[in-house]
C-alpha cells in the first residue's frame, strides 16, 4: 500500500495476465506449424521399425554406369555423387574429373550427362543410371588428341592442370552444339569453370581454334 492506493492485481478470476499470454502465443505457434508444409513436416513422427524395402533404398546400391561408351559396374550409397563415383568406386578408376572445390562453383569436375555438362559433384551417381557419361578421357587419348584436346596444347591453355578438364568438357560440349561460336559465346560456356591461374585467354584462343578450323580458317569476333 502506497499513498492509500493499492497494487492493481496481475490476475483476474484466478487467470494470470502471463499465463493468458503465454497460452495466446501456443496456441499462435500451433495454427503456423498447422499452415506451413515445412514447419509440419519438422514435427517429431512416430517411430517404427524400418521395412525390407526401406533398408534395401538406403543402403549400397548395385548399378551400371555408361561411362566413356563402357558399361561399369559398381555398388554406392544413394547419396554417393557421380564425381565419387567415378573416382573412388571404379576399378580402374577414372580421375579426369577433379575434386576441386566440391561445392559445384569451380567446374573441375564437369562432365558430359547424355552431351550436357554438369558438375559431377552435385549429381548423384544412381541418376545417371541409363545416361551416357562421357569424361575427359572419352573425347581423346594421348595417342589420339581430340581437336579440343590438341588446341589446348598448342595454344597452352593450362597451366597447373587442376581445371582443364572442365574446361576441356565444356568447350567439347559447346563445340559439338554450335560448332561456330562467337568469342562470347565461348565466354558465356565456359562462365560456370574456375581459373586460378588465368588461363582464360588461352583457353578462350584454343576454342576459336578449332572453331576456326572446322570454319575453313574464318575468324571469330
Amino acid at each position: 500500500m502506497q499513498g492509500g492506493k493499492s497494487k492493481r492485481s496481475d490476475s483476474a478470476d484466478g487467470v494470470s495476465r502471463r499465463r493468458f499470454l503465454a497460452g495466446v502465443g501456443a496456441v499462435g505457434v500451433g495454427a503456423m506449424v498447422a499452415e506451413h508444409p515445412l514447419l509440419r513436416a519438422a514435427e517429431p513422427q512416430p517411430t517404427s521399425a524400418p521395412s525390407a524395402d526401406s533398408q534395401t533404398i538406403t543402403g549400397p546400391t548395385s548399378i551400371v554406369l555408361q561411362v566413356n561408351g563402357q558399361d561399369r559396374k559398381l555398388t554406392v550409397e544413394p547419396r554417393t555423387t557421380l564425381l565419387s563415383a567415378l573416382r573412388d568406386h571404379l576399378d580402374p578408376p577414372v580421375t579426369g574429373p577433379k575434386i576441386v572445390c566440391d561445392m559445384g562453383t569451380c567446374g573441375a569436375c564437369t562432365v558430359l550427362l547424355d552431351g550436357k555438362p554438369v558438375y559431377g559433384c552435385l549429381v548423384l551417381a544412381v541418376d545417371a543410371v541409363g545416361k551416357k557419361i562421357t569424361t575427359v578421357e572419352g573425347l581423346g587419348s594421348l595417342q589420339n588428341l581430340s581437336p579440343v584436346q590438341a588446341e589446348f596444347v598448342d595454344k597452352d591453355a593450362l597451366m597447373c592442370g587442376f581445371c582443364t578438364p572442365g574446361f576441356v568438357t565444356s568447350v567439347s560440349a559447346l563445340l559439338a552444339q554450335n560448332p561456330h561460336p562467337t568469342l562470347e559465346e565461348v565466354r558465356e560456356a565456359c562462365k560456370g569453370n574456375f581459373c586460378r591461374c588465368g588461363a582464360y585467354p588461352r583457353v578462350f584462343e584454343a576454342a576459336l581454334a578449332v572453331a576456326g578450323a572446322a570454319s575453313g580458317g574464318k575468324s571469330h569476333g
